[in-house]
């Protein structure tokens, strides 16, 4: 539910890019409403129109919805290169900037309505765990105070949204947690996930079917009917300048006093963690039933050690761990993270020379030696300048980065803005790329999605427009001016012809296969063994065995088609089809069964819950889309205006 905010204040929400200062974000459930228009319980007339909606009793102001198109309007301005949006798309977009307001009133009332509410403890707890509110995981009141200025949210107005958010998940968690299974239900969900079918079949290649070769009146009219397949790709023609944070980050200098200060702030969290070197004698558990035998072994090599036996010795003879038996179980020294918790809290509360165990692990039992300690340290200023200089260099420079991508956000909104001009002034990359390609991109710049989208959205980057900035990753903006657009167009017939003609000998192949396919499936259907209709056509065939809806054994096609088929009775369901990879199949299904429950009966439980889950998110879906359609919704016709 709150990823959105998150972003917002990492900088990552954006109409398809991520960006350095975001102003705006939707609600999770708003996934329902993406696409939706004005539809519903909704009354166009207004006395005074002095509020863009009304939703459920709840009004949303004129001030709101227009800011909120204002900035939807200035992402779009920015595709389009700063020419007007087209009327048609331009109240398409109006009207979703409306619905996704109306959306988030009705689901607030709802909520309220209903009694959900998130409580002081519940909402300072989410605040704290905000990743963009941290540093080295800590909460950070500075860390919090910078992110909500980048993200241009007030604590107030953050807490407001946060808060609402919350709520919502509140709902959404009630109505997924609302599904269940009954026993009944369960078991059949099982009987169906679990089930498995005697399956034999033939596979008829294309190449055994060989058909007429094409001619010249055969390829002429294939060319026509799939002419669509035979495009060349949607292009473009672009001149483009780039920022990378790497280049920048190379210009900057930092002096001894912010380093000094880095230092003191960062400098409890500078420490080398304490090291311990341990030995070890790991006796796995293969299986439950195991369990028991294994730790009697390892409580008797306990025994054995505690009594004076070489540790290292017994490691060699009776360790399963292959990494370390060898040496004598030795796993040198490591800090704490390094090893699985059970583990790490027996060895970081040992002594050296004490032996400990057997402590239990998901690997199996472990006898444990410690044989030494390294204690941790803090690093010294002059031992930290490295790793400090790079991170000052580095915020500085994401900051730099950020102020220009919002300069150029402006820039290029100015009538006479130009590529060289604003190259020149922010110290950006030249290039050009005389065919850039949707879906493929091209070097340096690669097929970032952003940019595809700039320039070949609904609409296209106009001929001569600027657009972006976009980024090319983490690490790089580019803005870009379009040169020339390519729509896709037809190949020449000669520079097509031989794949027409390999695609019309498939064709006539795979027909012919499945004709032979389906005269076997009628002799099948009239009582002529398996065996003797493989051997008239040439194929060998396989022994009848029993196969599951996710048997990599048996190809998917093949395997699709066998739990497609009816279930068979008293008599075997017999299928013949064609392959889209070319040729034919024929399959027997002579038999159903139910393969033995898999797992715990706790294990079971777990299962039916996840599938009881999945329906969730789908209530989830409809229970909003049910709210939104009927809704009392009152629009203003004129509230962008």
């Amino acid at each position: 539910m709150l990823q959105r905010i998150g972003d917002a204040l990492k900088g990552t929400e954006g109409s398809g890019k991520r960006k350095w200062i975001t102003y705006f974000f939707v609600g999770a459930l708003s996934i329902v409403f993406a696409a939706w228009g004005a539809y519903g319980i909704v009354n166009l007339s207004f006395g005074e129109p002095n509020y863009a909606a009304e939703a459920g009793g709840t009004k949303i102001t004129l001030e709101q919805a227009r800011n909120n198109w204002l900035r939807e309007q200035s992402q779009w301005q920015q595709r389009l290169g700063g020419a007007e949006l087209p009327a048609e798309l331009r109240a398409r977009l109006q009207d979703q900037v409306l619905e996704g307001m109306i959306r988030d009133a009705l689901l607030d009332k709802r909520t309220h309505d209903l009694g959900y509410r998130v409580g002081h403890d519940e909402l300072i707890e989410a605040i704290k765990s905000e990743p963009a509110f941290q540093i080295n995981g800590q909460y950070s009141p500075a860390a919090a105070s910078d992110a909500l200025a980048r993200a241009g949210f007030t604590e107030a107005a953050f807490q407001e949204r946060l808060r609402s958010d919350l709520q919502r998940s509140q709902l959404e968690a009630a109505i997924r947690g609302s599904d269940f299974l009954t026993p009944v239900e369960a078991a059949r969900l099982r009987e169906l996930e679990d089930q498995e079918r005697e399956v034999r079949y033939l596979t008829l290649p294309a190449e055994k079917f060989p058909g007429a070769p094409a001619d010249d009146a055969a390829v002429a009219a294939y060319y026509q009917a799939h002419e669509k397949e035979y495009l060349t790709p949607e292009s473009a023609h672009i001149e483009y300048a780039e920022l990378k944070l790497d280049s920048l980050e190379s210009t900057l200098t930092v002096s001894d006093a912010d380093l000094h200060a880095q230092y003191e702030k960062e400098k409890s969290q500078l420490a080398t963690p304490e090291k311990r070197r341990a030995r070890h004698i790991l006796i796995p558990v293969s299986s439950p039933n195991d369990d028991a035998a294994a730790l009697k072994e390892a409580q008797d090599l306990f025994a054995q050690a505690k009594a004076g036996k070489d540790f290292g010795e017994l490691a060699r003879q009776y360790s399963k761990d292959p990494g370390s038996a060898p040496s004598g179980g030795d796993l040198g020294f490591a800090d704490k993270s390094t090893f699985v918790p059970p583990f790490a809290e027996a060895l970081f509360s040992m002594k050296p020379g004490e032996i400990r165990g057997p402590v239990k692990t998901q690997f199996g039992y472990h006898i444990i030696k410690l044989e030494e300690i390294q204690a941790g340290k803090g690093k010294t200023f002059e031992e930290a300048r490295p790793q400090l200089e790079s991170e000052l260099k580095r915020n500085q420079a994401t900051d730099r980065f950020g102020e220009i991508q919002e300069q150029l956000e402006t820039r290029l909104s100015e009538p006479n803005a130009s590529l060289s001009t604003l190259a020149q002034e922010f110290k950006l990359e030249r290039g050009d790329i005389p065919e850039y390609l949707k879906g493929a991109g091209a070097a340096p710049l690669g097929a970032a999605q952003p940019l595809q989208d700039l320039l070949f959205g609904e609409p296209p980057l106009a001929a001569g427009r600027l657009g972006g900035p976009v980024l090319i990753g983490d690490n790089a903006l580019v803005i870009v001016r379009m040169v020339e657009h390519r729509k896709p167009a037809p190949k020449p017939l000669g520079e097509v012809r031989a794949e027409i003609v390999a695609a019309i000998g498939k064709e006539r192949a795979t027909a012919a296969a499945l004709k032979a396919a389906d005269g076997a499936r009628a002799r099948l259907e009239a009582g002529t063994p398996f065996e003797a209709v493989a051997q008239s056509l040439g194929l060998h065939a396989e022994p009848a065995r029993f196969v599951g809806r996710n048997d990599p054994s048996i190809s998917a096609p093949i395997r699709t088609a066998v739990f497609a088929a009816p279930r068979p009775g008293k008599t075997p369901v017999f299928r013949a089809f064609a392959l889209q990879s070319g040729g034919a199949a024929l399959i027997d299904v002579s038999a159903v069964r139910t393969a033995a429950a898999a797992g715990t009966p706790q294990e079971q439980a777990d299962r039916a819950q996840q599938a009881a889950g999945r329906e969730g998110v789908g209530d989830v879906m409809a229970y909003v889309a049910e709210m939104r359609r009927t809704a009392d919704v009152r629009k203003n016709p004129k509230a962008f205006d």
